[in-house]
């Protein structure tokens, strides 16, 4: 079984005749901004079990440019029910959005924790190689620093810049932050 490409117009109505569409980005990403009705279900805890409701229903997997949907598209079809037609979204979220049709944008969530990453990792890296120019060169390793981290991220998928991140205050639920300070 293969995912089958289809834009956005024709996955609209495919949903509007009871097909089901999936979100498979991660929380942060889903809460900031999502396509109305879509059931969430992250790439990185998907099982077979959580599909078996959908069987004999067309499916219709998502991501937010259709980069991460492509690049799993044989695992996500694994993982359907033999019954069930699947399809990819493609150009994902960003392409619906294109398309005209509607999103849910929830702004009071924090931006996506990747996103989050590239800014502060990209803002020490450009900082530092200013300061290095100007001021010292010894700030020249505050970006060899940052390079080297972004590098070991790579390779072991561990990101201590993203652990950080997870912890500030604006990527806490209302609650935990009050608890927190009391």
């Amino acid at each position: 079984m293969t995912l089958r490409s289809i834009d956005p117009h024709q996955a609209k109505r495919l949903l509007d005749q009871g097909a089901v569409l999936v979100d498979i980005r991660e929380s942060d990403e889903h809460a900031r901004e999502h396509i109305p009705g879509v059931r969430h279900l992250a790439l990185s805890q998907l099982d077979a079990g959580d599909l078996a409701a959908l069987r004999g229903r067309a499916v219709i997997f998502h991501c937010r440019s259709g980069a991460r949907t492509a690049s799993n598209a044989a695992a996500l079809a694994a993982k359907a029910d033999a019954t069930c037609d699947v399809f990819m979204l493609e150009g994902g979220l960003e392409a619906w959005r294109k398309a005209g049709l509607p999103t849910v944008v929830d702004r009071r969530q924090p931006i996506e924790l990747q996103r989050q990453v590239q800014i502060g990792a990209g803002g020490l890296a450009l900082v530092g190689t200013i300061l290095g120019l100007t001021v010292s060169p010894w700030f020249l390793a505050v970006p060899l620093f940052v390079g080297g981290g972004l590098v070991f991220a790579g390779l072991t998928g561990f990101c201590g810049m993203a652990l950080i991140l997870q912890r500030a205050p604006w990527n806490r639920p209302a609650g935990a932050a009050a608890r927190s300070a009391a």
